[in-house]
């Protein structure tokens, strides 16, 4: 189960999921725990502190100051966490159109938090790249 490294039939065969809600980005102080009500889809640990991407309810529950409203865009196909250049075409695609994009890689999927206001053409643009990848 390592998952495709192809990069034509990465791209050609990913398949963009708009998942549901709106995401944001929240800072915890280092060593603090997260509360069990965010949920969080993301917790990353650095020296300055704890980031998480919550539903924006949740953060906003919990009095936490959030940035980047986004949304979750799960890429569909199962890459290998040794693809190479497949983010990069991308997130490449996506800074063309001057669109901020944070990817996110897990085992299975990578999943890319683009601006709220901006999700489905974000969709529009990563089906698009689906289809000329195709050729």
């Amino acid at each position: 189960m390592a998952g495709e490294t192809d990069l034509k039939k990465l791209l050609a065969t990913m398949t963009p999921e708009l998942r549901p809600g709106v995401h944001v980005f929240v800072t915890l102080p280092p060593d603090a725990p997260a509360p069990d009500s965010l949920d969080p889809v993301m917790l990353f640990r650095e020296r300055e502190g704890t980031t998480l991407i919550v539903r924006e309810e949740k953060a906003r529950a919990a009095g936490l100051e959030a940035v980047f409203s986004c949304r979750m865009v799960t890429l569909d196909i199962h890459s290998s966490l040794e693809a190479v250049g497949f983010l990069a075409t991308i997130t490449t695609r996506l800074a063309a159109a001057g669109m901020g994009v944070n990817p996110v890689s897990a085992f299975y999927h990578d999943h890319l938090f683009v601006p709220a206001d901006r999700a489905e053409e974000a969709m529009d643009m990563l089906r698009k790249l689906a289809v000329e990848s195709t050729g």
